[in-house]
């Protein structure tokens, strides 16, 4: 079965924060289940500038054109913590993909979202996978220390980096190189090439320094100009050896499982925080609390431990 792309407004549409349409959210993401997890999900990330949108459409048109595969492109952009908005600009830096027919491209902001996702990327994920898209790419909103939700969506996390750009580990954290299964250095292209090859050496030096993964998977390095295409095919080839070792292993069922259960427990803590604001005597209570927190009457511990404390569901 395959879900066809007409369909996505309303599909899109019943993903509302409105109580009345979970029921039914729930229930297109069951009857879908039997067809999604023949995919593969690739996570990328990468410093700001480092040309994430258009790696993704030199990438993606490699997989439609030359390997005749479908793509789905998740970008998450990132919401102003001042107006909430969002630019979901990245579709224009993918001229190539956002014209083709095997390909699906959909920015959505991230919405506060911690993790380096929107809020419901796993759900898009699911829907994306049914509708036949073999290739799920999730475009993040760029390197921090809340990208750990990628990792738990994705079977092969891939960092893109630029050389020449001062300390080569600079502007990283450390738990991020411990999650990727591949980097790749960006714009390797004319008077830079010498420059990308010297970091690419530096970064698989640094590698060596990490602990080896649970999965057995030693992380590679590799350059790439997605302007000129080379090196496209050559990182794609990295993401299918990963697959294949870690078919052989069972290491990917075991990964998605992991990230499944974690889902469920970010499921389970949203929901909880939603019962939990819509109790009416928090709800009464939570405006004058907060007021004393602004005031400096009161310190943020102790306004919520009196709201913890009032909290009796079913009462």
């Amino acid at each position: 079965m395959t879900i066809s792309t007409e369909f996505w407004p309303p599909i899109v549409s019943c993903w509302r924060d409105l109580p009345s349409d979970a029921d039914l959210s729930t229930q297109l993401l069951d009857a879908i289940l039997p067809h999604i997890g023949k995919t593969r999900r690739l996570g990328i990330t990468g410093v700001p500038g480092v040309g994430k949108s258009t790696f993704i459409d030199a990438l993606g048109t490699h997989l439609t054109r030359e390997r005749g595969e479908r793509v789905a492109v998740l970008s998450i952009d990132p919401s102003s913590p001042i107006s909430r908005g969002s630019i979901l600009g990245d579709k224009t830096r993918m001229e190539r993909l956002a014209v083709d027919d095997r390909a699906f491209i959909r920015p959505s902001p991230s919405g506060g979202h911690l993790g380096g996702l929107a809020r419901r990327t796993r759900e898009t994920i699911l829907l994306c996978e049914a509708a036949g898209y073999c290739n799920i790419f999730i475009e993040t909103v760029g390197v921090g220390q809340s990208e750990t939700a990628v990792h738990a969506v994705a079977d092969f996390f891939l960092l893109l980096m630029l050389a020449g750009a001062g300390d080569e580990l600079q502007g990283i954290k450390r738990g991020i190189i411990e999650m990727v299964d591949g980097m790749a250095i960006n714009k390797a292209d004319g008077d830079n090439k010498a420059r990308a090859e010297r970091a690419r050496a530096e970064y698989a030096s640094a590698l060596h320094l990490f602990p080896p993964s649970s999965d057995g998977w030693a992380p590679r390095v590799l350059c790439c100009s997605s302007l000129e295409g080379t090196g496209i095919a050559e990182i794609w080839q990295m993401v299918l050896d990963h697959e294949v070792q870690l078919q052989a292993s069972g290491k990917l069922a075991e990964r998605r499982m992991r990230g499944d259960l974690q889902w469920m427990h970010n499921l389970m803590s949203d929901g909880l925080a939603e019962i939990f604001r819509r109790d009416p005597a928090v709800a009464e209570l939570m405006p004058q609390l907060e007021q004393e927190v602004r005031l400096g009457r009161s310190t943020p511990l102790a306004a919520c431990r009196k709201l913890l404390t009032l909290f009796q569901p079913g009462r």
